[in-house]
């Protein structure tokens, strides 16, 4: 609730940020490296909460920004106006102008925002550019919730990595394929739609070279007309054995492929790979002789990732939740048992101790898709 306001004015703020939330979120998976901002512009009404003027949502690449967007719209009916942002608004000069100038310019009289953004060249001085124009600033107001909507741009801002979801599609007793390497498919077609629905809201999908020559998958999002949502396609493959006829590397011109692989490598069937149009990333090695998981997620967060969705496989998953690189849990059930045989999701990665388990809290209902079951996780803290 926004402090020292009353009830209904407090009230107000956050059905307002609320809004702005809803329409930040359009952005995900859309606009990286930059966060998903939404912003509302509401003029005073007598007797009442106030009355939409217009509202802006981060555009595809990040650019136009939230509150550019909304204020275009607006056009002299900004002036006087609150600004709802979900996101504290720029300071600096990048490809376009600040946002806390546009909004001054503007003239707004008042900015409700959210929670202050830790980009360095941000931190607080957009809402001190606003307070120094002498426009009224409000925080706080729904910052649990921002801050969660772009935690993978907090995580690449703060540690240097995106935030990372691992998605799993198991029978109950936790086996992704049969012993013989059947796999598809584990669930039905409503959790493979939501699964396809993550895909969307994710900046990139990693999968493991083992997954990828199992299945040759596309990892496009392939719900009616969000084709182009399909996120960054990148595969971890320590030696380079992604075949070239395979289905990423064949789409490679269309949806942007990304092969993470270890230096050194053979020099001429990487230049193949770069020809047909994935980008090679070369990453160090770890001590295990395969692709540092760190390492690997540093170089995404480099080139702007913000939200990593991991689809697989085991020893993929094993290795990222050996390294407490894992911040969010995605996992569908379908209401069957493969036994001891079947390839299980998560290969061993060494927990001798009950105390050194990876520990995670769900975070919302369990959610039924179709005859399965999915399960939302973040990672506990310790």
């Amino acid at each position: 609730m926004s402090a020292g306001l009353p009830p209904d004015a407090a009230a107000a703020d956050e059905r307002f940020m609320d809004m702005a939330l809803a329409l930040a979120a359009r952005g995900l998976g859309r606009v990286w490296p930059n966060p998903a901002v939404g912003c509302v512009l509401v003029a005073p009404r007598p007797g009442g909460a106030g009355r939409v003027v217009a509202r802006g949502w981060t555009r595809p690449g990040g650019r136009p920004h939230a509150e550019t967007e909304a204020l275009a719209r607006a056009g002299e009916a900004a002036r006087g106006t609150t600004a709802y942002v979900s996101f504290e608004p720029c300071s600096h000069h990048g490809q376009t102008g600040p946002c806390a100038e546009a909004l001054i310019a503007a003239g707004v009289t008042r900015a409700v925002v959210a929670c202050e953004d830790p980009d360095p060249r941000v931190s607080g001085a957009g809402i001190a550019r606003l307070r120094a124009a002498g426009v009224a600033v409000t925080e706080g107001v729904r910052a649990g919730q921002a801050r969660r909507l772009n935690a993978g741009f907090v995580s690449r801002i703060m540690h240097g990595r995106p935030l990372v979801t691992l998605k799993l599609a198991t029978t109950l007793d936790g086996r992704i394929a049969t012993h013989g390497g059947e796999s598809q498919w584990i669930t039905g077609p409503a959790a493979r739609s939501l699964a396809h629905r993550m895909r969307a809201e994710h900046d990139a999908v990693l999968v493991g070279i083992t997954t990828a020559l199992a299945d040759n998958p596309e990892l496009t999002c392939r719900l009616p007309g969000m084709a182009d949502r399909s996120p960054v396609r990148v595969v971890a493959d320590s030696r380079g054995r992604l075949p070239l006829t395979a289905r990423l590397v064949a789409t490679a011109a269309q949806t942007p492929t990304w092969l993470l692989t270890l230096g050194g490598g053979d020099a001429r069937r990487l230049d193949a790979f770069r020809g047909a149009g994935v980008v090679v990333i070369e990453v160090p090695e770890a001590d295990t002789g395969t692709i540092d998981p760190a390492a690997a997620l540093a170089a995404l967060a480099d080139r702007g990732i913000t939200r990593l969705l991991v689809e697989g496989g085991a020893r993929l998953a094993a290795g990222l939740l050996r390294a407490g690189l894992v911040d969010r849990l995605a996992w569908f059930h379908a209401p069957t048992v493969l036994g001891g045989d079947g390839l299980a999701a998560v290969e061993a990665f060494g927990v001798d101790r009950l105390d050194r388990q990876p520990r995670f809290s769900r975070t919302a209902p369990v959610q039924p898709a179709g005859d399965d079951l999915l399960e939302l996780y973040e990672r506990t803290p310790v």
